[in-house]
């Protein structure tokens, strides 16, 4: 059967739940989408990066249900339906893995694949490289053993400043602005993006759906390449590495040192693939990216 060259956002609707996370501060309120058959063999979570939110994903999780694959799609703290952090100084990579943690438990399964963007490929490899970790397999999405300090000094250079937008339009024409990196999206993308980006401020502007803290820890200029091959080393379950080819975060050096060293690389366990036009990062929307995806889960 031939598939729609591209698919509705809304071809199915995500069930939407939440799960207590306990944390410093006390408890806040995880919210996440749940898509496919509740009973699926298989489980996906797919996890966004540092400014976005869960629906970034609605295209390859709608994609990835239809399939037969129960996709679990969380906003991480302070993003999208979940509670900002009591403090900026809490958005740690600590409370990261303990909300993640705490959410696939609440799933009852054995197992989970991972699809991580930026951030959310961080998270899934700290989770993956700890002993006994329920990772099957790990997609990063733009993400790997070394970030480039100037690509994280441009993020923080955004993340630090109080944007506010008059209407959705000037959102969507921010968004195409800084995001162009994303790739070549369609109209019906951008404005699902940048209707699932902002929520009214309260004093008759919108506003970003995150806590303005978490650009706490972008509020010292960082001068060196973050260096994670310590991590890398240790994770055993399969990887594939998808990067942008014009990112400024992942430099194909860098992937090319994943598919040789580590626990995962000696093992046959890691692959690569490189999208076109596009940068930091790939908006996994596309089609021929979700296939990529969804071949490589589906793969015994």
């Amino acid at each position: 059967m031939m598939r729609e060259i591209d698919p509705p956002l809304d071809a199915m609707a995500p069930r939407l739940k939440q799960v207590d996370v306990i944390g410093r501060g006390g408890f806040h309120k995880l919210a996440y989408a749940e898509w496919g058959p509740s009973k699926a063999e298989r489980t996906v979570v797919c996890v966004h990066g540092v400014s976005r939110n869960g629906r970034d994903f609605d295209a390859l999780a709608a994609s990835l249900a239809a399939q037969g694959m129960r996709v679990i799609v969380p906003d991480l703290p302070g993003r999208g339906r979940s509670e900002w952090l009591a403090a900026p100084s809490h958005y740690t990579d600590r409370a990261y893995v303990r909300a993640m943690s705490t959410l696939i438990a609440r799933l009852d399964v054995d197992q989970v694949d991972w699809v991580g963007t930026s951030l959310g490929g961080h998270i899934g490899m700290l989770v993956a490289s700890e002993r006994g970790t329920p990772i099957r397999r790990l997609v990063l999405n733009d993400f790997g053993a070394r970030v480039s300090a100037a690509s994280l000094r441009r993020i923080g250079s955004y993340l630090t400043r109080a944007w506010r937008f008059d209407s959705l339009e000037e959102v969507e024409a921010h968004l195409r602005e800084v995001h162009a990196p994303f790739g070549k999206l369609s109209d019906a993308q951008w404005r699902h993006l940048a209707v699932h980006s902002a929520v009214d401020d309260g004093a008759g502007s919108l506003r970003f759906h995150f806590d303005p803290g978490i650009g706490l820890r972008f509020a010292i200029p960082i001068l060196l390449d973050v260096i994670l091959w310590h991590i890398w080393d240790k994770i055993e379950c399969p990887v594939l590495i998808l990067r942008g080819e014009d990112s400024d975060l992942l430099a194909r050096s860098t992937v090319d040192a994943m598919l040789k060293r580590g626990l995962a690389a000696a093992a046959g366990h890691v692959a690569a693939v490189e999208f076109a036009d596009c940068g930091h990062a790939p908006a996994l929307m596309d089609p021929a990216q979700i296939d990529v995806i969804q071949n490589y889960l589906l793969t015994d």
